[in-house]
């Protein structure tokens, strides 16, 4: 089993890719800057990809040419937490660069890695739930996982006539960098439930959205 995760040089990104390589998957780590503990793992490590620009992507592309995927794990992500009283809308495009066209960049840029029974797991976030959001703020990263959301139903449609499928997944409210320390769940937990949903999950699923303790989600 050929795993891509994109992101995993941190937090869930980094479990994920301990979690696959313990398990004996073939995991191949994507990410802007390595790290000391995901240089421990063992596992084929790729830096220099920034999701957010097309031609990171493009060379990404290049060095996985010709290499099939069984998992491609979109797992990159930024957030800046924008309030009404503060729109910095520099940040806010950024968000989407990276959140929202960054996977669909990857998928247009490894489409032709993946083969029939291949599955494309995008970790959104239940903040972009437009039924869920009970709380407002965070502009940027809700709008970018609400945006992503539509981009994985769009993919979802798109690649089931070659037996690809896709999955929005949220891991739940992580303790990581990315939330500042902030969160109920630690990422080896995160990541196990993951793991589980892109497992349990197939091509009868595809275009659908999970907790990663297993409840589906609404839009």
């Amino acid at each position: 089993m050929r795993t891509v995760v994109i992101g995993a040089n941190r937090g869930i990104g980094l479990e994920l890719t301990r979690q696959l390589a313990e398990r004996g998957d073939e995991v191949i780590a994507i990410c802007r800057d390595s790290t000391v503990q995901l240089e421990s793992l063992g596992v084929e490590i790729r830096t220099g990809i920034d999701v957010g620009y097309d031609a990171a992507v493009g060379t990404l592309a290049h060095a996985l040419d010709g290499r099939e995927i069984d998992i491609l794990i979109h797992n990159a992500g930024i957030l800046t937490r924008e309030s009404f009283d503060d729109l910095d809308f520099g940040r806010i495009r950024k968000q989407f660069e990276v959140n929202t066209l960054g996977p669909l960049r990857t998928a247009k840029a490894l489409v032709g890695n993946l083969k029939q029974g291949s599955k494309f797991a995008i970790v959104s976030s239940r903040v972009g739930s437009m039924a869920d959001n009970g709380y407002g703020g965070n502009y940027g990263y809700r709008m970018s996982k609400s945006a992503v959301n539509m981009a994985g139903v769009n993919l979802s449609i798109d690649l089931k006539p070659k037996g690809i499928a896709v999955f929005l997944l949220h891991p739940g409210y992580v303790q990581t960098g990315l939330t500042g320390g902030l969160g109920d769940v630690m990422p080896d937990v995160s990541a196990r439930g993951l793991i589980e949903r892109i497992d349990a999950l197939g091509l009868d699923d595809t275009g659908t959205f999970w907790h990663a303790q297993g409840e589906q989600l609404p839009w």
